[in-house]
């Protein structure tokens, strides 16, 4: 096998004058990470603002490359003057991109995997089934009669915040409840309601707005409040249409449309606990139906 690499590498070296470099294991697992790392880099920057951004950097960059070729040297004497302050500029500017892309590195499932707590509450189920059959009856319900809705479903991450900005609730889910607060014309419709646990939190709560130029154009401010929320927390968001009734929901910054509550009932099964029962879950499923 060594005779093999080392007749490839002298072919190469004779005839197109390329030296091969001796490449152990670790270097080819040194690459495959930063492959990796690349790749989910340039995927952010292509579903967020940053791709603007940069475009604007690469033609001030173009700019400057123009004023060394043709030798203006006061361009550049102020260009080099201004790229300490440039630097800070594009991390104030970037910001709220570099801090959604670090939570989002925060929120991976090898997190928990690492930490021996996530391991033990991981057993330990979110919510009650009674509560998934109650969202999921309501959200369809509503969405029969294009009832508009917004259900966040806390996760790991705790919502205080954006509980903050709503009414206190503080009760059990049920279907009724849910239908009567998301019933047109009543104070507590409008907003979004948060889910921890078995309770109702907090009603008429503001959500943050996805920036996020990938989404469909035809989505209206539910759709984008249940991206944006999911962008900076791990929580799961269920939309009912108002304009179609159909139901959608949102996680990890992306938008699953007009789901069927067979694909609901597993994710919230999911976010219950991590190895949930497949028996339950059909007899949950079947409960709803």
């Amino acid at each position: 096998m060594v005779e093999v690499v080392n007749s490839i590498d002298a072919f190469f070296d004779d005839y197109f004058n390329i030296n091969i470099p001796d490449m152990g294991i670790f270097d080819a697992i040194e690459i495959v990470i930063i492959a990796y790392f690349v790749y989910h880099l340039l995927v952010w920057i292509k579903n967020s603002r940053a791709w603007m951004l940069i475009r604007g950097v690469i033609v001030i960059l173009v700019f400057f490359g123009l004023a060394a070729l043709f030798q203006m040297n006061t361009i550049l004497w102020l260009g080099e003057k201004l790229v300490s302050v440039a630097v800070m500029a594009l991390l104030v500017v970037f910001q709220p991109e570099l801090r959604r892309a670090l939570e989002q590195i925060g929120r991976r499932k090898i997190t928990a995997s690492l930490f021996s707590f996530g391991a033990l509450r991981s057993a330990v189920k979110r919510f009650d089934d009674s509560t998934i059959v109650g969202m999921v009856t309501a959200c369809y319900e509503m969405g029969a009669v294009k009832t508009g809705a917004l259900i966040v479903v806390e996760n790991n991450m705790q919502l205080t915040e954006f509980e903050r900005t709503g009414i206190p609730i503080d009760s059990l889910v049920s279907r009724q409840l849910l239908i009567n607060i998301f019933e047109k014309n009543t104070p507590l419709h409008d907003g979004a309601i948060i889910v921890r646990g078995d309770r109702i939190v907090s009603a008429t709560c503001y959500l943050p707005l996805s920036d996020n130029m990938g989404l469909s154009k035809d989505l209206g401010t539910r759709h984008r409040a249940a991206v944006g929320i999911s962008e900076v927390s791990d929580s799961l968001t269920i939309v009912v249409s108002e304009e179609t009734g159909k139901v959608s929901y949102a996680k990890e910054g992306k938008v699953y449309r007009n789901v069927s509550e067979e694909d609901l009932i597993n994710e919230l099964k999911r976010l219950q606990m991590s190895n949930p029962d497949s028996d339950g879950m059909e007899a949950l499923d079947k409960e709803v139906r």
